[in-house]
């Protein structure tokens, strides 16, 4: 499908009659970690593009409103496709700032809504995350990312606590879970992966094990580092949108693996099974 066109104005959001209330019409899915620089947008792009060539509608949420990393890739892609005469989905753009916030972006008409969120706690990034059906948290293969979810004993390397950002998602959880009688789907992706297997990794594995029995989250692997995610990025590509008419970099078996991985990730999410149904 060619995904909705323009940018929208508030006409283009709707509530439901009666209540009074906005309610979510999409499947809201939440990239987030309080740690900058974890990936979450170039996951957030992967997860918008990857849905829309599944045939799914898919409205996108920018709230680092300073940044805009995943705003300017699909300004980008428009962009492109238009001076190339490509024809590629396109996602619906919301604005993620005063003028229409997270409340306003819950009745989006589309079968998922993904919103990405600023490497910091701020009020739209809480409000995003009570609103989720789906929390996906990017963290590198590091310690340092670690900290945001848990906090370790220095010598025993033992798993103490939830840690900042995990006590934001369970304060979310508990939230959720009062307003609207069921809980979000927790998913911590091991982002950027080397290809080598270092023996911090055993470690950092062992301990993201122990914290997701007690944070309550479901840990599995993301997006290696590979150059082409990086490569196609400034054309706001990403490896599904390769074809014998979409190619702006040289195409190898590596791209075929990148391509691979991604359907892998998505299937793990459980998101392919649901843009087929929506």
């Amino acid at each position: 499908m060619d995904g909705l066109k323009g940018s929208p104005s508030r006409a283009a959001f709707h509530h439901r009659s009666g209540s009074g209330d906005r309610l979510p019409q999409a499947r809201i899915i939440v990239v987030g970690n309080e740690k900058g620089g974890a990936g979450k947008s170039t996951i957030a792009v992967h997860l918008a593009t990857a849905l829309m060539h599944e045939g799914a509608r898919v409205a996108v949420v920018d709230l680092d409103v300073r940044q805009q990393s995943t705003g300017h890739f699909f300004a980008n892609r428009r962009a492109w496709t238009q001076a190339n005469g490509a024809v590629l989905p396109q996602p619906m753009l919301i604005a993620g700032d005063e003028g229409v916030g997270v409340d306003e972006a819950l009745g989006c008409d589309a079968d998922f809504l993904l919103m990405d969120t600023p490497g910091a706690d701020t009020a739209l990034s809480r409000a995003a995350h009570q609103a989720a059906d789906l929390i996906v948290t990017p963290m590198n293969d590091s310690f340092v990312d670690f900290d945001m979810l848990g906090v370790v004993d220095p010598v025993s390397l033992t798993v103490l606590r939830p840690s900042l950002y995990a006590e934001t998602v369970w304060e979310a959880r508990k939230t959720r879970a009062a307003q609207r009688g069921r809980s979000i789907d927790w998913v911590v992706l091991r982002n950027r992966l080397a290809s080598v297997e270092p023996r911090n990794r055993k470690r950092v594995d062992d301990r993201l094990a122990a914290l997701a029995r007690r944070a309550g989250f479901r840990a599995i692997a993301g997006l290696r580092d590979r150059v082409i995610y990086r490569e196609l990025f400034p054309f706001g590509l990403t490896v599904n949108d390769l074809s014998t008419k979409v190619r702006p970099v040289q195409v190898s078996l590596a791209h075929v693996a990148a391509r691979q991985e991604l359907r892998v990730l998505m299937s793990d999410l459980g998101l392919i099974e649901l843009a087929a149904v929506g």
